[in-house]
């Protein structure tokens, strides 16, 4: 028995060996056959097969029940029901309106044999709450239908329709004009759960795996269109470009859909349609003609989305509005309901805020996060983390978050330290706290399978496992080796979770640690396309299949309440995120996974995060550097550059890369990336401000340029530069070696260089002379941006440090900003505690206006020890400070305070006005 036993660990050890070494290996690159396409993907294969015009759907009992239009489903065709009686069970419609011109469609079995999965705790609470209670409909025969159809009122220039046959909802402007439409190309059809036939296999097999699929097909599948649309983005996590390209059509090479479901895919692969670690099923289109809308399918199972091309439907016969652009999209789900969002904009920020009513806004994060991280697995152990952190120092380098990846742990036991590496974790993280610094260690979902293990003990013992199809604990291979899986869709697994993060439960936190939650798509490395069996069971009642793409963020709020509660509700958490689902923005901040040094991944780095901003998470970055592969100092160097302005900004590396903290690549580009670096801190004021904007309006930090010119066609498809806020826009360079660079600024007004404060013309393509000591990155005219210019080892050290305005005047004169200020790490502001401040010129002074509402508990005594005055059109030589009635010198300044030989501008110097206080200075 014994020597059976050991025979079985050997067989499971190298077994465990070859995954790692697959999984691990830097010569290897991603292998598409280990992943399905939708041809080995059965309900993707069957829904692309289906023609246009196949619905044989129509709406029947129309009526308003409890505020709601609701309306039944059923067959058209009686001789169907004689042939195919368990098919044709009639589906329940119900259509809801809400606040702000938000239409919600639902459609569900009526008596299924087993409750379809709905999505807990994604849509926020107080959303049912902005519910309108509609009072009646009325009906309009549209297009020479034989029947009917019924139109209720959305807001006050939208109205909704339910077309009754064909079936069709769609939301329209009031004078007629499509916005969104579901079904409008026949191809809804919605697989109904049933019982099982004599000889039916509905087993599902791939790679060795088998699904048993207990309950059989239950897919879903509708077209969608967006009216007056050029564009449409969105859906992510994919390594492509910002607009979606068609899928399917007249032209199109054979492509797959794009999928969304949640997959640790080993060095991803850029421009494919391929998904990676997050799926957020929300589509935007844009256009020129009609503005912005957008569409939200609340769905946690496998997704296939096609964007069609135009003519994709030319055989079908089916006659759409024609005086109407139109881009046709086709979603397809293996399971769940319809819970799907119409958002009808107008606006992008007006989207961006609808979308945020229903999911969430992001987190307000503590000041500490947006700064500068240094991550790498793996710090070795107490004495590297202390050299590294001294080096910083050494060469003038600010940071403020050292990370520690999983060799930290005492063999992959998560909550544990190694205590050879690190036998003094408290001591090492009041030491980083002594300089205003903090420590991030990595807890990932898979917990080892060891009876010594208090973790697993616990959860065996309590049944908080995910079960496997037999019902006993689900038992995979990650890191650990053998492990099993905590059900966090079950509320009671995340509060005891939670309880974990408190300082007497995690011995050797403190205070000053927080956490990176990685391989929570799940990743299991044995199993079916490196992710846990979709037959696997939560909850007693789920399949993963139906709750899959939702795990990891159910995992993030967890640790991210468990945080909360250490802090007796008085600390922000920060947890950084590897699998995102819709509503992960509530919970911390994202990053794109597992890049390569490559001139490409820094490319596609640009759209990752534009998309990932524009569908709700606005706290991304990717990793600078590449986390696979050895950057050349050139590529290095660009991504420190650009990186300084991702929201989330991380240097990161994989262990088998040659070390590369910013000063091991000679004086020159030391200087380089410690310059970048710089700029981050110095934009810190308003990087915080935006995430406060982010907060309260749902509208991103990081913009596609359309966003704040959509009217500009020449801004619908570019992703190589992006707005930060709607005051800065920044351009990477992707190429190496490269002397010249192609920018367009957008806009009538000018735009100034931020490092030369040289004017461009908006509305053109500016081709630049570019060098290796930044990238192009220029402020909008007739915005302010607070800045603070002082250099320190962390943010925390900033806090008291005075401001610098840099107002850069339009051709009226005018210009505007806001600063936002709070304790930095508290929940007070919740409750007023801030100060808000809105900075505007115009007519020759500058005004100070308090934005905050109320008294505020928040106060201080920081000053604004510089006023930087670009394009100022005339010679006024003073300066008037009100109501103080001081005087004030306007002389010639740096434009960049350590800039030795950098350019002068024109500056106001030592106003010393309160940030806290109401003034005016008037210029003369």
């Amino acid at each position: 028995m014994k020597k059976t036993q050991t025979m079985k660990n050997l067989t499971l050890l190298l077994l465990l060996l070859l995954l790692l070494t697959c999984h691990l290996s830097p010569v290897l690159s991603w292998k598409k056959d280990e992943f399905r396409n939708c041809n080995q993907t059965p309900f993707c294969k069957r829904a692309r097969a289906r023609n246009p015009g196949s619905t044989s759907l129509t709406a029947q009992d129309a009526a308003i029940s409890d505020g709601e239009l609701t309306a039944k489903l059923v067959l058209k065709r009686i001789e169907q029901q004689e042939t195919t009686p368990d098919q044709i069970k009639p589906l329940l419609l119900t259509l809801s309106a809400y606040q702000d011109g938000i239409l919600r469609l639902r459609i569900d079995e009526l008596d299924p044999p087993r409750k379809r999965f709905e999505v807990p705790d994604v849509v926020l609470p107080e959303f049912e709450g902005k519910k309108l209670w509609l009072q009646r409909l009325s009906t309009e025969t549209i297009d020479g239908d034989a029947a009917p159809s019924s139109v209720v009122f959305l807001s006050d220039g939208y109205e909704a329709v339910l077309r009754h046959d064909p079936f069709e909802v769609y939301v329209r402007e009031k004078r007629g004009n499509r916005v969104i439409s579901v079904n409008s190309n026949g191809l809804f059809d919605f697989e109904q759960l049933r019982e099982k036939g004599e000889g039916e296999d509905w087993e599902e097999r791939f790679r060795g795996h088998t699904d048993k699929r207990p309950y059989g097909p239950q897919s879903i599948s509708f077209d969608v269109s967006f009216y007056g649309a050029d564009h449409v983005y969105g859906i992510p996590e994919r390594a492509s470009s910002f607009a979606l390209k068609p899928t399917r059509g007249p032209g199109v090479e054979e492509s797959e859909p794009y999928r969304l479901f949640n997959l640790d895919v080993f060095e991803y692969i850029h421009d494919s349609p391929f998904g990676l670690y997050g799926s957020i099923p929300f589509m935007i289109s844009h256009g020129k003609a009609r503005g912005t809308s957008g569409f939200f399918w609340l769905n946690a199972a496998e997704m296939q989305i096609d964007v069609l091309g135009n003519g994709w439907d030319a055989e079908a016969g089916i006659a759409l509005p024609s005086s109407q652009s139109r881009i046709d999209t086709f979603w397809m789900s293996e399971a769940g309901i319809v819970d799907a969002f119409f958002f009808v904009g107008p606006g992008p920020k007006d989207v961006a805020r609808q979308y945020a009513s229903v999911t969430g806004t992001p987190a307000m994060p503590q000041l500490f996060a947006v700064a500068y991280h240094q991550c790498r697995w793996n710090y070795r152990d107490e004495e590297d983390v202390e050299q590294v952190d001294s080096k910083f120092d050494e060469h003038d380098i600010p940071y403020d978050v050292l990370w520690l990846d999983i060799e930290h742990t005492d063999g992959k036991r998560y909550f544990t330290w190694d205590r050879m590496l690190f036998p003094h974790p408290e001591e090492m993280q009041r030491k980083l706290a002594a300089k205003g610094r903090h420590m991030v260690t990595i807890v990932d979902p898979h917990i080892k399978r060891d009876d010594s293990y208090f973790l697993h003990r616990e959860a065996t013992e309590k049944g908080y496992y995910v079960k496997d199809a037999n019902g006993n604990d689900y038992d995979g291979w990650c890191w650990p080796g053998s492990s099993s899986y905590l059900d966090m869709l079950r509320p009671e697994v995340r509060s005891w979770w939670a309880t974990k993060f408190s300082t007497e439960n995690y011995v050797g936190s403190t205070p000053s640690l927080y956490i990176w939650n990685d391989m929570n798509e799940p990743s299991v490395f044995n199993g079916p396309e490196v992710t846990m069996p979709r037959d696997a069971v939560h909850r007693g009642d789920a399949e993963h299949r139906e709750v899959h793409n939702a795990y990891g963020y159910y995992f993030h709020m967890a640790t991210a309440d468990g945080l909360v509660q250490r802090g007796d509700g008085k600390d922000r958490p920060f947890v950084l995120s590897r699998a995102v689902f819709a509503g992960s923005q509530r919970h911390g901040a994202i990053w794109t996974g597992d890049n390569t040094a490559e001139w490409d991944h820094l490319r596609v780095s640009v759209p990752m995060i534009l998309t990932l901003g524009l569908t709700g998470i606005s706290f991304s970055g990717a990793d600078v550097g590449g986390f696979f592969g050895n950057p050349e100092p050139e590529l290095l160097v660009r991504w420190y550059q650009l990186g300084a302005y991702y929201p989330f900004f991380r240097g990161h590396a994989h262990h088998d890369t040659k070390r590369r903290e910013p000063w091991l690549f000679g004086e020159k580009n030391t200087q380089r990336m410690r310059e970048a670096i710089h700029t981050r801190y110095m934009l810190l004021p308003y990087f915080y401000t935006l995430f406060r904007e982010a907060n309260t309006s749902g509208v991103p930090v990081a913009r596609p340029l359309w966003m704040e010119f959509p009217s500009e066609e020449a801004t619908f498809t570019n992703d190589e530069a992006l707005m930060i806020g709607s005051s800065l826009l920044v351009q990477g360079i992707y190429t190496e070696h490269a002397k010249h660079t192609s920018v367009y600024l957008p806009g009538k007004e000018s735009w100034y260089d931020v490092k030369t404060g040289a004017a461009y013309k908006g509305g053109k393509t500016h081709k630049l002379d570019v060098n290796e000591e930044g990238i192009p990155a220029f402020q909008r005219a007739g915005t302010i941006i607070p800045r603070k210019d002082r250099f320190r080892r962390s943010s925390t050290q900033m806090v008291n440090d005075p401001y610098t305005l840099v107002i850069a005047l339009n051709s009226s004169q005018a210009a505007e900003g806001e600063l936002y200020v709070d304790d930095g790490k508290s929940f007070e502001f919740q409750q007023g505690s801030y100060i808000h401040r809105r900075f505007v010129f115009a007519d020759g002074k500058l005004t100070s206006l308090n934005l905050a509402p109320g008294q505020t508990q928040f106060s201080s005594e920081c000053v604004i020890e510089r006023i930087i005055l670009q394009g100022l059109s005339t010679g006024q030589k003073s300066a008037l400070i009100e109501p103080a009635n001081q005087k004030a010198e306007i002389e010639q300044g740096p434009l960049l305070l350590h800039s030795r030989q950098g350019p002068t501008v024109l500056t106001i110097r030592k106003p010393n006005v309160r940030i806290a206080d109401d003034w005016v200075i008037k210029i003369f």
